[in-house]
């Protein structure tokens, strides 16, 4: 299964929350949850409510939309609060997530010291979608092609002006341009306001990680144990971040390559690293799409046979991408291109991509293209979230050395703009998330602080 886009002014309270919203009602909570049409239900065990947020938070008493939030709640006395999930995406559907949890985590203590509770952010899925009638090949759009010159920029730009429209002029178009992380943000404490709750715990993973740092940024009063994991930077996603996939891309194929070589008796990829990475240059000449694959599969070692295979019996054809539907992709669209300022000129990205074809000629090309945010069509209605360090010192942040989406550049850029709030935990290791995956050290620093309550003394690192 491809992953996602794992793949963003402090803004006083009185701006937050203004002083004229009404207070958000009790929660009803049901079951079975929605399963997402899928079978067995991601869902099962657990319970869900709908809760009515604004659309427009300066304007409280008009239009509303629809969350869906979801609980596991916790029957100990020994529990301390809530803890609310967030998957990235941005745009990623929640709901399953207290069941993840209990699935990868049910031993930890975690169950008992929290009601678990996931949400579909504002556009997604069960809460109020968008859309931008976007094509199979449209939903791919945000990243890459792999742009060979100034010509390929150019193409991409037709069509993103194209896109950049139909989101203009779609049937939900009068929400686009509330789509938000503030509002995300916003609506994450009427969700906390709702639960009955003083305080909330918080993990988010990816785009999860700016989500989570700009709720701490706007509501640091309201947050108890704040984890953040596989760290954007504290911008966002914006245009540097984008083309920081290429960084990415370059800190984990690595370890690709070192895999690769120690099975090359079973998928003849080169029997060394210079060999394997040989072989993806020859492969990227007559192969669409290698690039892209490859990405995507660095996200996860479980991924590793999978991508071999593919190398070793190459499809003529691209299979698959990032996004999986038009309403995720609409909204991946929305969020990023609503979140920040992107440079609007073509030859803006022809020059950069011509830079990364020097720096990062794996990847570079592809992550430095033009996307739809160049030609959007609403202005940003307020200032993007400031990350800032102000506030309680109780943000634990975990990363990967080597994470293909969200690399370690950005992550040491969000603990610089946290400061004495954060504390930091760097895991030898490969792969985009470290919470719930192989390294022991870096699962136990999470648990331990979310449980616990042990924040480390001082920024650590946790060996393969």
């Amino acid at each position: 299964m491809r992953k996602t886009l794992a793949i963003l002014a402090f803004l006083p309270l009185t701006m937050a929350v203004p002083a004229t919203a009404e207070a958000a009602p009790a929660l009803k909570w049901t079951s079975p949850c929605p399963d997402y049409g899928m079978t067995p239900s991601p869902t099962a065990g657990l319970e869900c409510a709908k809760l009515k947020v604004p659309l427009d938070y300066a304007d409280p008493g008009g239009r509303t939309i629809e969350l869906t939030v979801s609980r596991k709640a916790s029957t100990s006395p020994k529990r301390r609060g809530v803890l609310l999930m967030n998957p990235g995406g941005p745009g990623s559907p929640g709901l399953a997530m207290p069941a993840q949890l209990a699935q990868r985590q049910g031993q930890s203590g975690l169950l008992e010291s929290y009601d678990v509770i996931g949400f579909d952010p504002r556009g997604t899925t069960y809460s109020t979608p968008v859309t931008c009638d976007l094509t199979e090949e449209q939903r791919f759009i945000l990243v890459g092609p792999y742009a060979e010159g100034p010509r390929d920029v150019a193409e991409k730009a037709a069509k993103s002006r194209v896109v950049a429209k139909q989101c203009a002029e779609s049937k939900t178009a009068d929400l686009l341009p509330q789509m938000t992380t503030a509002n995300t943000a916003r609506d994450m404490d009427r969700i906390r306001e709702a639960l009955g709750e003083r305080k909330i715990s918080y993990y988010g993973v990816s785009y999860g990680s700016y989500l989570g740092a700009a709720y701490a940024s706007m509501f640091p009063a309201r947050t108890d144990r704040i984890v953040l994991d596989s760290l954007l930077g504290a911008d966002g996603l914006d245009v540097r971040a984008h083309q920081r996939f290429a960084d990415g891309f370059d800190d984990r194929f690595g370890d690709f390559t070192a895999w690769a070589a120690a099975r090359d008796g079973v998928y003849h990829l080169g029997r060394t690293q210079a060999e394997v990475t040989a072989k993806f240059f020859e492969l990227v000449e007559k192969t669409p799409g290698i690039r892209s694959d490859t990405w995507g599969a660095l996200y996860d070692d479980a991924n590793f046979p999978g991508l071999a295979e593919k190398w070793s019996a190459p499809a003529a054809k691209a299979q698959g991408g990032p996004l999986d539907s038009d309403n995720h992709a609409a909204l991946q669209l929305q969020m990023l291109c609503n979140d920040s300022d992107w440079p609007e000129s073509v030859r803006y990205y022809q020059k950069a991509v011509e830079r990364a074809r020097v720096t990062h000629p794996m990847f570079g090309p592809a992550a430095a293209n033009i996307t739809p945010c160049a030609f959007w069509p609403v202005e940003r209605r307020e200032p993007p979230v400031r990350i800032h360090d102000r506030g309680p010192s109780n943000i634990l942040l975990v990363q990967n050395l080597r994470d293909p989406a969200t690399p370690l550049v950005g992550a040491r850029e969000l603990r610089s703009a946290l400061g004495a709030r954060a504390k930091f935990v760097t895991v030898d290791a490969g792969g985009h998330g470290v919470f719930t995956k192989e390294n022991a050290c870096g699962n136990d620093a999470v648990v331990r602080y979310l449980r616990d309550g042990d924040l480390p003394a001082a920024d650590a690192h946790c060996p393969a």
